[in-house]
C-alpha cells in the first residue's frame, strides 16, 4: 500500500470511514503523502523550499502520474508549500478513489438538503486499521524501520495524528518516533518541515 493511501486509512475511522482531522490537515497530510510517493520513486526531488523534477518518466501508478504531469506543466510554480495546497484541495478524493479502485474502501453518496456528499467506507475494518497497528509494531521494534514507514511517520506526526498510532505503545515506541524523522533523508525530512508548518497555518486560520 502506499504512503497516503494508509495515510488516508489511518487519519480516517476504520468502520464508518469518517475523518479523525480538521478537513485542512488531512487534506495536507494527504498531499504530503502524494509528493513523497513521487521522491520515493527518484521523480521529484524537494531543496530550499522547492520542488523540482528528476525524472519526466510516468510512475505505474495513474495517480502519481497525475501528480508528476501537474508538476511538469507548472513549472514554473515550484514553492513546496504552494504544491501542498493546491493538492490538498483534491487529495481527499483523489486517494479515496484510488483505495476504492484497490477494493480497500466502498464509495458513497448522501444526499442532505440540496447538497450530496461523498465518503468512503472502509470494506473491511481490519484492512482499514492495519496501518497504525503495523507502524506501532514498526516502532516497538529495535530495527531501523524502512525510508517509506519513516516518511508515513512524519506525516503522521506532521499532521496530528501521533495518538492514532501511539495510543497503546510503551515509551519505547514514543521515543523512537523522536529520533526516526530527525534521521529521514534530506528531501523527505525538508517535505515533512513544511507538511507541519502548513498544517499548523491552516488550522490556526481556520481553513476548512
Amino acid at each position: 500500500m502506499l504512503i497516503a493511501d494508509e495515510f488516508f486509512l489511518i487519519a480516517h475511522n476504520d468502520i464508518r470511514g469518517k475523518a479523525k482531522l480538521h478537513p485542512a490537515a488531512t487534506g495536507l497530510g494527504l498531499a504530503g503523502g502524494l509528493l513523497g510517493e513521487l521522491i520515493l520513486y527518484g521523480h521529484v526531488t524537494v531543496a530550499n523550499g522547492q520542488v523540482g523534477v528528476i525524472d519526466r518518466r510516468p510512475p505505474a501508478d495513474a495517480l502519481a502520474h497525475t501528480v508528476l504531469d501537474q508538476l511538469i506543466g507548472e513549472a514554473q510554480h515550484q514553492s513546496v508549500r504552494t504544491w501542498l495546497s493546491f493538492l490538498a484541495q483534491t487529495a481527499v478524493t483523489a486517494v479515496g478513489e484510488r483505495l476504492a479502485r484497490a477494493g480497500a474502501l466502498r464509495r458513497q453518496e448522501s444526499r442532505r438538503l440540496l447538497r450530496t456528499t461523498v465518503s468512503y467506507v472502509p470494506i473491511d475494518p481490519n484492512v482499514a486499521a492495519w496501518p497504525a497497528t503495523r507502524l506501532r509494531a514498526v516502532l516497538e521494534r529495535p530495527d531501523p524501520p524502512s525510508v517509506p514507514d519513516a516518511l508515513l511517520l512524519g506525516l503522521v506526526a506532521s499532521a496530528g495524528l501521533t495518538r492514532e498510532v501511539l495510543w497503546s505503545a510503551g515509551p519505547r515506541a514514543h521515543h523512537r518516533l523522536n529520533l526516526i524523522i530527525p534521521a529521514l533523508p534530506a528531501p523527505l525530512k525538508e517535505l515533512v518541515a513544511h507538511t507541519e508548518a502548513a498544517v499548523g497555518a491552516a488550522v490556526l486560520r481556520g481553513i476548512p
